[in-house]
């Protein structure tokens, strides 16, 4: 499993199919506890991650404007 920082780097998208698999794991109720308890701390990092990421979306949509001439523009929303 990919260390905690590695979920800085992922896009919603990764993020997003990994928290889903490791729901699918935890709901399989295959795994050993400690496993378990691994699988979901990750996921609440991945869940916390998807977050940040949507928040940032809904941001950069908000900061659309009207530009010249009555041209929709942008400004560019920061990932952190």
């Amino acid at each position: 499993m990919a260390e905690p920082a590695d979920i800085d780097a992922l896009s919603f998208e990764q993020a997003l199919a990994e928290l889903e698999r490791i729901v699918a794991q935890l709901e399989s109720g295959q795994a050993p506890l400690e496993q378990s308890i691994d699988l979901y701390e990750r996921g609440a990092r991945l869940k916390a991650h998807c977050e940040a990421r949507l928040e940032a979306a809904r941001l950069r949509v908000e900061k659309i404007v009207v530009g010249a001439g009555g041209a929709p523009a942008a400004e560019p929303a920061e990932f952190n």
